[in-house]
C-alpha cells in the first residue's frame, strides 16, 4: 500500500502550505505583515503545478478509476471528487484573477484574494476534498484492490516526486522544497521564522 502512504504524505505537505497561506493572509489583513506579491504568486503556482496538475491526475488514473472497476461502493464520493478535479483550471484562474486585482490596487483587492484563498477556491476546498478521500475512498481501496491493482498504483504514484522532497520534477519544473523554504522564511512564527522577504534567487 505504498500508494496510500504517498498520497497521505502529499496531503500533509499540502495541508502545511494551506495553513501557511491562511496564517499569512490573516497577518496581512491585521497589518502585521506587508503583502508580498511574489510569494502569493508562488503559492498559487504551487497549487497549480502540484496538487492540480500532478497529484489529482494520478489519483484519478491509479486509484479512483481502478476502484470504480472493482465496486460501486463510494460511487457518489468518487463522482464528487472527480468533478472537483475537473474544475482545477477554473479554480486556479479565479485565484490568479483575485491576486492580479490585489496587485493592481483594486479597492477590494485584498478582500477578494483573502476570500479566494480562505474559501471554496483554496483552503476550505482542499481540506474538505482531502478529508473525503481519506475517510471514504482510502478504506475502500484497502477493501477492494487486488495485488495487481496495488502494484500498478504503487508504481504510478511514485512517478511524480513528493513536492517537498527537494528534487525537481521530471520536466524541470519548480523545486518545491526551495519554495517551501521561502514560505517558512516569510511566514510569521510560530509556524514560520517570522516575516522574512521572499527572494526569487
Amino acid at each position: 500500500m505504498e500508494a496510500i502512504r504517498i498520497i497521505m504524505d502529499e496531503h500533509q505537505s499540502l495541508a502545511a502550505i494551506i495553513h501557511a497561506i491562511r496564517l499569512m493572509i490573516r497577518e496581512v489583513g491585521a497589518g502585521r505583515l506587508a503583502p508580498d506579491f511574489k510569494l502569493f504568486k508562488a503559492m498559487v503556482h504551487y497549487l497549480d503545478a502540484y496538487p492540480e496538475k500532478r497529484h489529482h491526475p494520478k489519483e484519478d488514473q491509479f486509484l479512483f478509476g481502478p476502484l470504480k472497476a472493482r465496486t460501486t461502493e463510494g460511487a457518489d464520493a468518487l463522482a464528487r471528487l472527480e468533478a472537483e478535479h475537473g474544475l482545477a483550471e477554473a479554480r486556479i484562474q479565479a485565484l490568479d484573477a483575485a491576486l492580479q486585482g490585489y496587485a493592481d490596487g483594486a479597492p477590494d483587492g485584498f478582500d477578494g484574494l483573502a476570500e479566494g484563498l480562505e474559501t471554496v477556491r483554496c483552503a476550505d476546498f482542499y481540506r474538505n476534498h482531502m478529508l473525503l478521500e481519506e475517510r471514504e475512498i482510502l478504506p475502500l481501496l484497502k477493501r477492494h484492490f487486488t495485488a495487481e491493482d496495488w502494484a500498478r498504483a504503487n508504481a504510478g504514484c511514485q512517478v511524480t516526486p513528493d513536492p517537498m522532497s527537494g528534487t525537481r520534477t521530471p520536466d524541470g519544473d519548480e523545486d518545491f522544497q526551495r519554495l517551501f523554504s521561502k514560505l517558512v522564511a516569510a511566514t510569521p512564527a510560530p509556524l514560520g521564522l517570522g516575516g522574512g522577504p521572499y527572494k526569487d534567487d
